[in-house]
């Protein structure tokens, strides 16, 4: 899945719960000083933050595949070691971090257990590999109440819940069939509020992942059906919509 959409875009659309998220995501990861970290499929750096906040600069490595998300990144921590990329092949060396870190990346990685292995390849054996992907499939996700109300206007819709990851125990599979040991999962909520409907549905017309790319391709008569269906959906504003992640750590 392409994201060629500027780092403001994705902020406005999904930044909103990657970043709470990436503060539990980190303190999950149980990080301690001395230690280097790997942000694979770091966007525009929502986890990036939490690895400089807790590890310095000097110590975090960064890499995604997003020609705006890596210049927004270089140019909010230009002392990171941040580099054009994907998780299939890690431009790193084995034994190269103490912890390597995916925060909703799995699901669109284009071999899943092959960008897996070689984040646990360039992790030393014994460091944390981890990631972490939306509960798509349990429509507890921060897109669900999008994708329900999707459906309601058309029985043909190819919504994120096939994603690698996006249902219960699929990303521990993935951790397992990728070689990695010591395998325990759990689950992250974060909950993000919305003055306004039209606060919430905004950034479902700026082309980000999926759910922008589908309201991008809907004639305007069905996009308006959707929006109308996603306002009947919703509480009435102010609202709070919560998001569930799957989370996975693991040992290389």
């Amino acid at each position: 899945m392409s994201f060629n959409v500027s780092a403001d875009a994705y902020a406005r659309f999904m930044g909103r719960y990657s970043e709470p998220l990436a503060v539990q995501f980190a303190e999950l990861a149980n990080l301690q000083a001395g230690q280097r970290a790997l942000d694979v499929g770091c966007g525009p750096g929502a986890l990036t933050a939490q690895l400089v906040d807790r590890l310095g600069p000097e110590a975090v490595s960064a890499i995604d595949p997003s020609a705006p998300f890596i210049a927004a990144l270089r140019d909010r921590f230009p002392e990171v070691d941040v580099h054009s990329g994907t998780a299939e092949d890690l431009p790193f060396a084995e034994d190269s971090f103490d912890v390597t870190l995916a925060q909703l990346v799995v699901h669109f990685m284009s071999d899943p257990v092959a960008g897996l292995r070689e984040m646990a390849r360039v992790t030393r054996s014994g460091g944390t590999v981890a990631a972490c992907v939306w509960d798509h499939a349990g429509d507890r996700g921060p897109l669900s109440p999008f994708w329900l109300a999707a459906h309601d206007v058309s029985s043909i819709v190819q919504d994120e819940s096939d994603l690698a990851g996006a249902r219960s125990g699929h990303l521990a599979e993935l951790f397992t069939s990728a070689g990695l040991q010591n395998v325990n999962s759990t689950t992250l909520s974060v909950g993000v509020r919305y003055e306004s409907f039209d606060e919430w549905w905004e950034p479902y017309t700026l082309g980000v992942g999926p759910a922008g790319a589908y309201t991008a391709k809907l004639t305007p008569a069905h996009r308006e059906a959707v929006r109308t269906r996603c306002a009947e959906r919703l509480p009435t504003a102010p609202f709070t919509i919560h998001a569930t992640a799957w989370t996975t750590t693991a040992l290389a």
